[in-house]
């Protein structure tokens, strides 16, 4: 067993994962990356890993056992250059975690373009509460742990089954690399753009990752998704459970409290009381409780610990109140993703009002490949904010149709002084980036509350 690893692109939230995983089970653990930034430089600085700033060939010296490459790790990087060079050994990140990690153990797997980081949470607190203690690996940071990756002796193991490409030297989805027992396909669309050309290659990317699931798992899949039904439409080895339809699990109308039953082909599993909140929670719920009714866990348990479920870091989560407005975060970045997040949250405040305060900023939005799908996304929000630097496309224009309701600025200060000027007492302000957005919420909840002091 290699002894000593050092990871390249270890901040990032799955490397960093690995670099947890890995020093748990033993491992001495290193890593570099472009910007060692937190949260996950502070997360494992605390585990004593030690983090080196850029990629350069001077790392050569630490002559760890293996190097493990991260997809940030492009071709160029000088240490990436020496590797080679020295013809050292090097593996990707998910090759490592499948053959080091997930071998041996029954992995649950929660891949699609929205949702994953909230049914990996979701089922890995089910198991938890039902003293599975499965290990897992989140793409995000779940409020119920307080961790996003851990190494358990389960024989059970969560993970966030991404489709995104695995190394620079392998272009396959990370996904095909897990050995996936049980298999939540919870949607699919176009994303993505700066590796994938078309939704018919993400679809095939899937059909790879059906393919790895044995006859003896599960495929726990989108009722309603057409890209997913062309996907299987390729071919299936493994039974197949669907949610959303009448067929199989299905969610009953909610209650005003949020509360709703769950059916299983039209029987009641029980109704499930919690805290969160839209329709696509709910869609995740039923995902979820059919995994964990996989490897053993009744319908009604799992209920009971949705009951508990605290949900996911940047998922509406409440950054603070000020001035009698209402600030939430949220990590949507992804045009369905955008009007999913404003329903939730238009169920939460009823006739209140929304001003919805957008950053466009992964590639696909940069490239502006689904710009024209904005507008209606954000219909549920009665004022909206564009923060339009660095984007390839007139935000302006594109943003046109929605009129009065919608500006576009390419100043942060001067976006942080429109919401303040604009907002009054009731209303909610939604924050969505996928990234840090330049602290925006902080430097909005101190503006509002020196406007309401003065």
């Amino acid at each position: 067993m290699a002894k000593h690893l050092h990871i390249l692109g270890i901040c990032g939230t799955f490397m960093g994962g690995i670099a947890a995983i890995a020093n748990a089970a033993g491992y001495r653990v290193t890593g570099c990356d472009a910007n060692v930034y937190p949260p996950m430089s502070e997360q494992l600085a605390a585990l004593g890993i030690e983090l080196i700033e850029g990629f350069g060939e001077d790392q050569v010296r630490l002559k760890p056992d293996l190097w493990v490459i991260g997809n940030v790790v492009t071709r160029g990087k000088p240490l990436m250059e020496a590797i080679l060079d020295r013809g050292e050994r090097y593996v990707s990140g998910p090759q490592w975690l499948a053959e080091h990690v997930l071998a041996g153990r029954h992995v649950l797997a929660v891949a699609g373009t929205h949702g994953k980081t909230t049914v990996s949470a979701m089922l890995a607190w089910i198991l938890e509460c039902a003293g599975r203690s499965p290990g897992f690996l989140i793409g995000g940071i779940p409020l119920d742990f307080p961790v996003s990756a851990r190494h358990t002796g389960s024989p059970l193991f969560v993970i966030e089954a991404d489709e995104y490409d695995t190394a620079f030297f392998d272009k396959r989805s990370k996904f095909v690399h897990y050995g996936a027992r049980t298999a939540i396909m919870n949607n699919l669309e176009f994303d993505h753009a700066d590796i994938f050309d078309d939704l018919a290659s993400i679809e095939r990317q899937f059909h790879h990752f059906v393919r790895t699931v044995p006859r003896s798992g599960l495929l726990v899949v989108n009722g309603l998704d057409e890209a997913l039904k062309r996907v299987l439409a390729k071919g299936t080895w493994t039974p197949v459970e669907a949610f959303g339809v009448s067929t199989g699990w299905e969610a009953g109308a909610p209650a005003v409290d949020g509360s709703f039953e769950v059916r299983l082909a039209g029987q009641s599993q029980g109704r499930l009381k919690w805290r969160m909140l839209g329709a696509y929670n709910r869609m995740n719920a039923l995902a979820a409780i059919a995994a964990a009714r996989h490897v053993g866990v009744a319908p009604a348990q799992a209920m009971e610990a949705l009951g508990r479920f605290s949900g996911v870091r940047r998922r509406l989560q409440l950054s603070g109140q000020s001035g009698g407005v209402t600030v939430y975060d949220d990590f949507a970045h992804h045009p369905t993703a955008i009007e999913v997040t404003l329903q939730g949250l238009r169920e939460r405040v009823g006739q209140g009002r929304i001003l919805a305060v957008l950053e466009p900023r992964s590639n696909t939005m940069k490239r502006g490949v689904m710009k024209d799908a904005l507008p209606a996304s954000l219909a549920a929000a009665d004022r909206i904010y564009v923060y339009n630097a660095g984007l390839g496309w007139d935000a302006a224009s594109v943003f046109a149709p929605l009129a009065g309701r919608a500006r576009c600025l390419n100043d942060l200060d001067a976006l942080v002084r429109a919401v303040v000027a604009d907002a009054r007492p009731g209303d909610s302000v939604l924050i969505m980036s996928n990234g840090g957005f330049g602290a925006i919420h902080t430097k909005l909840l101190e503006c509002l509350q020196s406007a309401a002091a003065a």
